[in-house]
């Protein structure tokens, strides 16, 4: 693959609208950023805030610490937060320069103003409004099919952006993916100019790796990384999917340090990473091999979520797992076959682990799939697989990715809304 052809450059400008620095997770970060946007075109602090969000959003952030809050968690913490201290122009980074006085702030303007939370009703997986408004004026940013598309701005009822019908909303921004599978991704991995996607994969390696480090040092969520540790030891499989829980844990728990995103998640920007990072210094890989290696683990990532969607009832995860597989596989020498294998041992043995929501039991998960990612690939290094018509997989990978989708994306459409029914008391 050429670097004029124009599947290279496809798959390039895929890895730079995903991988994006992010600073908590991005549910609540997404209000906050509408919230901040609405709050710069109002021109003032409002007195009515009604936050419309889809049913998905709501169910990824009802749980989760919203960074630079002291501890506060919610939908109308996160728009209280992006109206008050929020710096829309740092998009998903908008909470990373609030001081301690703006955090009281923050919790004056939730107890003295007037904040709605409903539910959207346009039938979108990804959607949200924020409405501000003072006695005489009004304004309200949506953000539609993932984080950062701002689709319309309007004040005192005119529209001052619009950047498509929003009637009949689309991703329109994002480059198609449906070009993309296993053994193009290899081979752009093989071919790609490091020049083109270092700096990308370096601030992914520099980020990642940090809010790990601090996940094992510091009391955050669950701990999961410290159990790990301290129950199995210090082995690299252990080590690996460790610091990724790790990672998770300090990030739904409000730590202030960036993580860059794959596919929209902050967690599944850490899975597809951090695992590969440690193999990676464990086996005393190259850097121009570690790269390589999480360009596959970040592009079978991305090819495995376009068929689900971004936000699911299936958990993102273990798409990431497998990625992190994959990258693991590459750092072995392995090529096609060995990351083929990889990834489809991986979805057999973890597909259908749900996502309730962010919270602390997201790293847990986390750690399952890495560790089905790290099995897929010693499973084949022993010469041992799953066949096609063993349950849900079917002969040759891209196959199975697609049988992934449809799980993901149809057969857990009524899961969603159930979890969500729960999560709800509904």
């Amino acid at each position: 693959m050429k670097s004029t052809d124009s599947k290279y450059q496809a798959y390039l400008a895929v890895l730079k609208e995903e991988l994006i620095p992010a600073m908590g997770c991005t549910e609540p970060i997404a209000i906050a950023y509408a919230a901040a946007k609405a709050r710069e075109t109002l021109g003032t602090l409002p007195t009515r805030v009604v936050i419309a969000a889809s049913r998905n959003i709501i169910k990824n952030v009802k749980s989760v610490v919203v960074p630079n809050t002291g501890q506060l968690k919610g939908i109308k913490a996160a728009a209280a937060a992006g109206i008050v201290a929020g710096k829309a122009d740092r998009v998903l980074e908008v909470l990373a320069a609030v001081t301690a006085e703006e955090q009281l702030k923050i919790k004056e303007f939730l107890a003295s103003t007037d904040m709605e939370t409903v539910e959207t009703t346009s039938g979108l997986t990804f959607d949200l409004i924020v409405t501000v408004s003072t006695a005489t004026q009004t304004a309200s940013v949506r953000i539609s099919h993932y984080h950062t598309n701002i689709v319309l701005i309007t004040r005192n009822a005119e529209v001052v952006y619009q950047n498509q019908d929003c009637e009949e909303i689309t991703p329109l921004a994002l480059t198609d993916r449906s070009f993309m599978n296993v053994s193009d991704i290899v081979a752009f991995a093989e071919a790609v100019d490091l020049k083109d996607v270092e700096t990308l994969l370096q601030r992914q390696i520099d980020f990642n790796m940090a809010i790990a480090a601090e996940g094992l040092k510091g009391d955050w969520g669950a701990n999961i990384g410290s159990v790990l540790i301290d129950t199995w030891g210090n082995d690299i499989k252990v080590r690996s999917k460790a610091l990724a829980a790790a990672a998770s844990d300090a990030r739904m728990s409000g730590c202030d340090l960036p993580v860059v995103i794959v596919s929209g998640s902050g967690n599944q920007g850490i899975t597809a990473s951090v695992p590969v990072i440690e193999y990676a210094r464990e086996l005393g890989s190259s850097t121009e091999t570690l790269m390589r290696a999480l360009v596959v683990s970040n592009l079978v990532t991305i090819h495995q979520k376009t068929g689900i969607g971004r936000l699911s009832a299936y958990c993102g995860a273990v798409s990431a797992g497998c990625g992190a597989g994959a990258g693991i596989a590459w750092l072995h020498g392995g090529r096609f076959e060995k990351i083929a294998h990889t990834i489809v041992n991986a979805l057999a043995t973890v597909s259908g682990i749900i996502c309730d929501g962010a919270k602390p039991s997201c790293a847990a998960k986390i750690a399952a799939a890495v560790d089905a990612g790290i099995l897929g690939f010693m499973m084949y290094e022993k010469g041992q697989q799953f066949y096609g018509g063993d349950g849900i997989v079917t002969k040759g990978v891209e196959n199975t990715i697609q049988n992934i989708g449809r799980l993901g994306r149809e057969g857990m459409r009524e899961t969603d809304q159930e979890i969500i029914r729960i999560m709800l008391g509904q």
